[in-house]
Formats: structure tokens, sequence, C-alpha cells
């Protein structure tokens, strides 16, 4: 019987006997729930849900996980011991049964005892970067050895040795890849004792660290050639290379002879490595040439670059996609009749655009990596909870720019974490109301109209109004709620020092977190939008752009200048007459826009710009959104839409009010891209 199934009988084997042992328990201490007793049962519980998870038992894990959780109730005093036991005897019960379930299953089918599937070990993208990284460890941890044995004091080169066993054993434990992990991690510990001058790095242990370094090479080799859709081959066998390396760490016996430490030393490592390496070679030899003419193929085809040439790469396309703009828009080339030369023309712009949709490609990464992030976060807080909740992904292969996904993790850890500490109810909540005790929590991405649109949902008790209401009157946000929409009310939860936790825990209560992911989304050039149905759950949606790298934005001109206004901002465009100009108290400027009124920012005033007319009926209102406050840009006219790259404007012009960059545009001229935060508290003097 393969090891695998060996382990998950073995295991199984332990908990019936935990299971058995606490049901006995049970019995004779009836009625005796002292509090060691309580720490006990919590623990064993505990262990318990610890085995399911890791022999890939959700069955066993959804049984155990709620009686562990009551047991930390009653631990507690939040819960009575007496309705405890009941429901405890009941489950023990139903555990028992499961964990029978696994014997029964492997004396008839012997795919039931398995390991199970495990999803990240099937991501061919995840299993490729770790190919690609385990291969530079091993290439460094070579490079190392030889320097090593040049200064054998040196105790670098060892801790260099050492963090590539333990890098490469903590990718392949992450992917369930076995053999590479038990090797790598026991080259690792031998390292380790070597670098805390508990064993001599000489002779034996170079061996040791060789023929480890070997074999994993192999097994690598071996994982890419199943990558790139050869058969399954089983994994080479390891046993007696983990007895040579473990020997190495046992002191031999005090008195023995030379003779007696050389038998303790187990098997000639050296040896061992050329007859696995041989092995290897002769299977080669066997395989058809095919395979590995394909496996030689697809592993050439990644090759990490340096993130400075990549940004490098983009914005030298983005010169070059400005310089194909200028020569388009030049008044001599228009005037030309010549058939080939407007067919080159054509040409060069449909090859510029093919060239800047690859190189900005090649910044893009999949939010799968940051969703698979949320997954432990999940866990850990709803157990901190005492609450059930399914995390439920979609859209994991979305992409978007490596630099957007950087800054994402903060934004969405606090969202998911908010979700959990108020959004979700503890499972007696739940039930009480109709619902699965077990709450479901949502992360999806997926692209929408040129943008990636985030959703984290969950099926909870939603937003309450009047909590944030009342919080936001004693704050002083606000003084009538009368006017506000329920998108208005929900965005107060973005204000900084905003929240409606009762008391301050290590999760919530301090008014950060939400304050936290609206700062971080709109330096992204995002926005948030809430949708929440009460007893029914919340939706937190953020929109994104695609890349930081350009930007759509809506071309206007004030007077003989060009301004670039950010068209995720604007919410809508027009002509105003006289009667929708109001001012306040002889300062302050203000449109009625269907029955609202907005705040006015005249760009030609901030800019210190002369216009064509200060006349508001010939001019273009713009009605924009930003850092949560909607108001109206007044500018001479709306030239059309264009897409543009971002250009920093250097050190002197960085901290201008109002202005995020610069771009060139189509006809050559610089256009200043406008910060709208900034244009609006430069004007209204906050």
């Amino acid at each position: 019987m393969p090891s695998s199934e060996q382990d998950l009988l073995e295991t199984a084997s332990i908990m019936r006997q935990m299971l058995d042992d606490l049901a006995a328990r049970l019995i004779l201490d009836d009625g005796k729930w002292s509090g060691p007793w309580i720490e006990e049962l919590t623990s064993i519980l505990a262990r318990i849900g610890a085995m399911a998870e890791l022999t890939g038992r959700p069955d066993i894990r959804s049984l155990s996980l709620p009686l562990e959780q009551r047991a930390a109730r009653v631990r507690r005093g939040d819960d009575e011991p007496g309705a405890f036991a009941a429901a405890l005897q009941s489950g023990i019960v139903q555990l028992q049964e499961a964990v029978e379930r696994t014997g029964a299953a492997s004396s008839t089918v012997e795919a039931a005892v398995r390991p199970p599937v495990n999803a990240l070990a099937q991501d061919r993208e995840l299993v490729a970067d770790f190919i690609l990284e385990a291969r530079e460890h091993l290439a460094n941890i070579e490079a190392q050895l030889l320097a090593l044995e040049e200064n054998p004091g040196a105790l670098e080169p060892i801790h260099s040795i050492f963090r590539g066993f333990h890098t490469i054993k903590g990718l392949a434990g992450f992917l369930e890849f076995a053999a590479i992990q038990e090797v790598a991690h026991e080259v690792e510990t031998l390292l380790d004792l070597a670098r805390n001058g508990r064993v001599v790095v000489a002779g034996a242990v170079v061996d040791a660290v060789l023929a480890g370094a070997d074999y994993l090479g192999i097994e690598i080799n071996r994982v890419e050639r199943e990558l790139n859709g050869a058969p399954a081959e089983p994994a080479t066998e390891n046993g007696k290379m983990l007895e040579a390396i473990r020997s190495l760490m046992r002191p031999p016996a005090p008195g023995a002879t030379p003779d007696e430490k050389a038998k303790s030393a187990g098997p000639d490592l050296a040896a061992l490595s050329k007859s696995i390496l041989a092995s290897e070679h002769s299977k080669a030899e066997e395989r058809p040439a095919a395979q590995d003419a394909r496996s030689e193929k697809k592993g050439a085809a990644a090759v990490k670059v340096d993130t400075a040439k990549l940004d490098s790469l983009v914005d030298m396309v983005g010169e070059m996609v400005i310089a194909d703009s200028i020569l388009r828009h030049t008044p001599e080339l228009a005037e030309l009749k010549s058939t080939r030369v407007l067919r080159a023309l054509t040409q060069l712009e449909r090859m510029t655009s093919e060239v800047q949709k690859t190189a900005m490609s090649m910044r893009m990464v999949t939010i799968g990596q940051l969703f698979q992030k949320m997954a432990r976060l999940v866990r850990d807080t709803s157990r901190k909870q005492a609450k059930q909740v399914e995390l439920v992904t979609a859209g994991e292969d979305t992409e978007l720019d490596r630099n957007i996904v950087e800054e994402l993790g903060d934004p969405l850890m606090h969202m998911v974490r908010n979700a959990i500490d108020h959004g979700v109810e503890t499972p007696e909540q739940r039930q009480a109301a109709g619902k699965d005790s077990t709450a479901k929590l949502t992360l999806s991405a997926a692209h929408r109209g040129g943008h990636i649109c985030i959703e984290v949902s969950d099926d909870g008790r939603g937003l309450n109004k009047e909590k944030i209401v009342a919080k936001a009157r004693q704050k002083g946000l606000i003084q009538d709620a009368d006017h506000l929409s329920d998108s208005e009310i929900f965005n107060l939860i973005f204000e900084p020092g905003f929240s409606t936790a009762d008391q301050v825990t290590d999760i919530s209560g301090r008014g950060v977190g939400m304050d936290v992911v609206r700062k971080r989304i709109q330096k992204l050039r995002g926005r948030v939008e809430i949708q929440s149905t009460p007893g029914r759950g919340s939706t937190f949606m953020l929109k994104l752009p695609l890349t930081l790298a350009i930007i759509d934005g809506l071309v206007v001109g004030v007077g003989k200048e060009r301004y670039v206004v950010p068209v995720f901002a604007v919410k809508e465009m027009l002509r105003p007459r006289e009667d929708m100009m109001f001012t306040v108290e002889n300062r302050d400027e203000m449109a009625l826009v269907r029955g609202r009124l907005f705040p006015v920012v005249r760009l030609y005033r901030r800019f210190g710009v002369v216009p064509r007319s200060e006349e508001a009926a010939g001019n273009v209102l713009i009605l924009v959104e930003s850092a949560g406050k909607d108001f109206c840009v007044m500018v001479d006219e709306v030239i059309g839409k264009q897409e543009v790259v971002i250009k920093s404007l250097g050190p002197t012009m960085q901290r201008i009010a109002g202005v995020a960059g610069g771009a060139i545009l189509g006809d050559g001229r610089v256009g200043l891209i406008l910060d709208l935060e900034g244009v609006y508290l430069e004007a209204s003097g906050a």
C-alpha cells in the first residue's frame, strides 16, 4: 500500500482512538465539567479538526468545528455545560461514523484513501513558478557549495544554502509535493545543525547536501514532465537517502570504535546519489523522446525579468505610442495623397497598438494569488469570532496590473475582516433567522467596461442604516439624514475614525479599516460602491482601471490650455443655463442639477488661465465624484475622450495641488491630468 494511503489510515486510526477515549471519558465523568477538563476537550476537538484538514476530510472538519467552538463558549462561561453535553454526545457519535467510513472505503475502493486533490497543485501557473524558482535555488546551492569548499569556515554560504532548501521545502509543502518536501526538510535540518556549529560541514555532510540537491532536481524534472502532459510517474524512492541524512544528525555512541561509527553513519550518500542519477538516466533513455523535447520547449517558456526593466519597457512603448499619435496628427501628412505612405502609416499604427498591448500584458498578473491569501484570513478570523464562514471565489483568472494587485492587499484584507466581524452573524443567530449556520463570503473579479470590478459580498445581516446615522450624528458628520440617499449613508463608514462597533477589539472598533480602503482605492484611481439589504447581506464593489500606466481621459479646454479629467470620476456633462447657477453668501458658487445643489469649481480661476468666456451659459459643467463628494468643474469646452499615457512631471512640479501628472496629447501638446480631490480642496480652501 502506498505511503499516502497508509498515512490516511493511520490518521483515521488515531482519530478513532481519540473519539473512543472521549466517549468513555464522558460516561465516566458525567456532570463533572471542570476547567481543566473543558480545556482538554477543546484541545482534543481542535486536534481532530486539524487532522481532518490535513487529510482532506471536510466532512469530519464540519462536524468537529461547531463542537470545538461551543466548547470554547462553555469555557468562557457563555454557554451551559448541561445543554452542551447532549450535543457533544450526539456529535461524537457522528464523528465516529464519519471516521469509520474511511476504513470501510479503504477496504473496498482503493481510490477512496488517496490523498485529496490539491487545487493549488492543479494551478499550472503556480506549479510553473515553483519549477522556475526551485531551479534558481538549486543553481545557487551548487554555487554556494563550491564557495564553501574554497573557504570551509565561512558561515554565509551555509546560511544561503539553508535558505534555499527552506524555501523549496515551503513551496513544495504548499503544493503538496511530499517527496520533495521530505528531502528538503531533512537537508534543511542538517544544515541548521551545521550553521549552529553542532555538525562540521565536510565530507559526508557535503555529500548529503549534494545528494539532496540532485534528488530535488530529478523530482522537479518529473513534476515538469507531468505539467507538460506526460503520464504521471511515481516519485523516486528516497527512504535510504532520508535514513542516511538522519544518521548524520545522530551523535555516535560514547566510546564507539571507528568501525562502529562508520556503521552508524548509514549508507554512502555519494554512492547513493550516483545510483539515483544512474537510474534516472536509464529511465530518460527509455522515455519517449517527444516527452523530453516537449518538456525542454515548455521549460524555456518562462523567464524572470527585473521589474524595473519591465517598467522601463512599458514607458518606452508609451513614448512610441505618443510619437505615433503625433505623427498621425501632423498637418503635412494629412495633405499627402500617396496611398503607399498612408498604407505604411496604417501598418505602423496597427503594429504600435499590438506592441503596446503585448507590453501591457507583461505587467498583468491574475488576481487568484491575492484571493488565495484571503482564504487563511477568513479561516483565522472566523475561528476567532466563533463563526462558521465558507469562502467562495470566482474570476480568479482575471488579470490586472501587477502594481494594482500589490496595492489591493490591505483594502481587501480590511473588507474581508469587516464582513466577518460586522456582517456575518453567529451560527445561533443565523439559525434563528432561518439561515444556514455557515455564512458564505464571496470574492469575485471580472472585466466590465474596460475596468476591473472586484466584489466582496456576504449573506449576513447587512448594514444598519439607523446605527450608521446615529453614529454619524454623534461624531458631528451630519445634522439630518432625511435628504441622504442609501448610498450616501453607506459611504459614511469610510469617514476617518468612523466605526459602529460597540467595543474595540484586535479586529475592529478603531474606525481605521474602511478609511484605509477608500484612500487606497482612490490612489489606484478607482471607486468603491456599496449595496446592502437588511438581513440578506452586503456587497462592496471595487471598480479599478486595468493598469496604472494608461488612463482614459476626457480632454477639456480652458482658454488656450488643455487638461485631462479622469473618465472614471465623471458622472455627467451638461451646458448650464443662467438660472441654474447660485451664489451662497456672495462667495460659494453652486449649480442646481436635477434638483440638487453642487459646488462649482471654475478651472480657469484655479490655474490662473484666461477663459474664452466667464459666462456660465457659454461653458460646460462636468459633474464629477472624488473623495466621496460630488461637485461640478466648469470648463470652456470638451474636446473628446482619449487614452493617454501618464507621465511624471518630475520632482519640481510634484507637489502642485490638483495636478496628478501630465500627458502628451495627440497633437503633441502637453495636458495636465487633474487630481480632482486636490482641485476641490484647493478651491474650497480646505
